[in-house]
């Protein structure tokens, strides 16, 4: 079985407390798209600890785009009641720029040499205008949005029953949205207070799970 990497290009570091400064919004940007990286790569491994499978690596970093689409509405929401709309804009822009980059570098590992940015901006927006139909109050998602955000992870996981791969859209709804939410919330209330952003990891991050290739089986198995 090949080992393969989900790799981080982000900067593992936190502002100094004691020096704590306005910041550049791309710079936030940049801050926000690590946070979203982090927290999107930890919860496709949480899934796989709880019986969910991947077939390979691309499927895994399907998943991890649609937690990045979750994540990057959330913090546009966020922004949209704190932050002047151009502020907002900039943030949001520069942070799904930050992001298709690193999806792009991703799959160009395992897929090969390809346009695989321009996908993932175009699920950003996509997946962004559905979003917004859905309910969001000031103590978070509503119970639609969460349903979609399962219903879209589900969807690249369904191409057999194997395993709990059909009931993946109860964990995200019940388990994982919500914890999603709480962390960036967090962050976003760091970000608005001070400015900066505590980058330091809450936990140890895995980078090298073991990911079969195509035709050698099912990971977990």
């Amino acid at each position: 079985m090949q080992r393969t990497r989900v790799k981080s290009r982000f900067l593992r570091a936190k502002w100094r407390r004691d020096n704590i400064k306005p910041r550049a919004v791309a710079e936030q940007a940049g801050a926000l798209a690590f946070i979203a990286w982090r927290i999107a790569h930890e919860t496709a491994m949480t899934l796989h600890g709880e019986n969910y499978v991947y077939r390979d690596d691309n499927q895994r970093l399907d998943v991890i785009a649609e937690f990045l689409a979750f994540i990057t509405h959330i913090i546009d929401r966020i922004a949209y009641e704190r932050l002047p709309q151009a502020t907002r804009d900039k943030l949001i822009n520069t942070m799904g720029a930050k992001l298709a980059d690193h999806i792009a570098d991703n799959r160009q590992d395992w897929q090969g040499a390809a346009d695989h940015r321009a996908p993932f901006i175009e699920l950003l927006n996509r997946r962004c205008n559905e979003y917004a139909e859905e309910g969001f109050t000031p103590d978070g998602p509503g119970y639609g949005l969460y349903r979609h955000a399962g219903h879209c992870v589900q969807s690249h996981m369904m191409e057999s029953d194997a395993h709990d791969n059909r009931w993946v859209i109860d964990q995200v709804m019940q388990v994982e949205g919500p914890e999603i939410y709480q962390k960036i919330a967090g962050a976003m209330e760091n970000l608005l207070a001070t400015g900066s952003i505590d980058l330091t990891p809450p936990t140890e991050l895995r980078d090298d799970i073991q990911i079969p290739k195509p035709g050698e089986g099912v990971m977990g198995e």
